[in-house]
């Protein structure tokens, strides 16, 4: 006998962001998260302020160049999305009425809290908040984007000096 709906993920739209610079393991594991989690994606890419205060701002990648890494893994991943580009920390996330959750690092927790917030200024229902702890390099340290382009670890977390 057939169960009609067993296989529902738990949420129907998910929100993500972030600047996606040189798309490396933590990323991929934030974004593998958000598909298993949710029938569909909004991902939030940074630029203009939200990346030129970044360190070695002068390294980060073109917006298009960041997309089309982000386009090219989610259809690896098989699940509906939308790419939005942002300019603040809360972007759209505050907007959207059939979001359900928002999936952030340790250090974007806060973040997810503000985004709340101003969900509930506006009359919106709050996310559900999934925190999922930075991915380590082998040094220990979290993998992160600037590390990289710093050129002290490469996209997997392996030290490169």
């Amino acid at each position: 006998m057939e169960t009609k709906g067993c296989c529902r993920k738990p949420f129907r739209k998910a929100i993500v962001g972030g600047s996606f610079d040189r798309l490396h393991r933590g990323h991929k594991e934030l974004l593998d998260l958000a598909c298993k989690v949710a029938e569909s994606l909004i991902v939030g890419l940074a630029d203009g302020p939200l990346v030129e205060s970044k360190p070695l701002a002068d390294k980060i990648l073109p917006f298009e160049e960041r997309e089309m890494s982000l386009r090219e893994f989610l259809d690896s991943r098989g699940v509906p999305y939308e790419i939005v580009k942002i300019f603040d920390p809360i972007g759209p996330a505050a907007d959207i009425e059939d979001a359900d959750v928002i999936i952030v690092s340790t250090e974007s927790y806060r973040g997810a809290l503000a985004v709340n917030e101003r969900r509930r200024e506006k009359g919106l229902s709050e996310l559900k908040i999934i925190v999922i702890p930075l991915v380590l390099a082998e040094d220990g340290k979290p993998i992160s984007s600037t590390r990289v382009r710093s050129g002290e670890i490469d996209t997997e977390g392996r030290p490169l000096i």
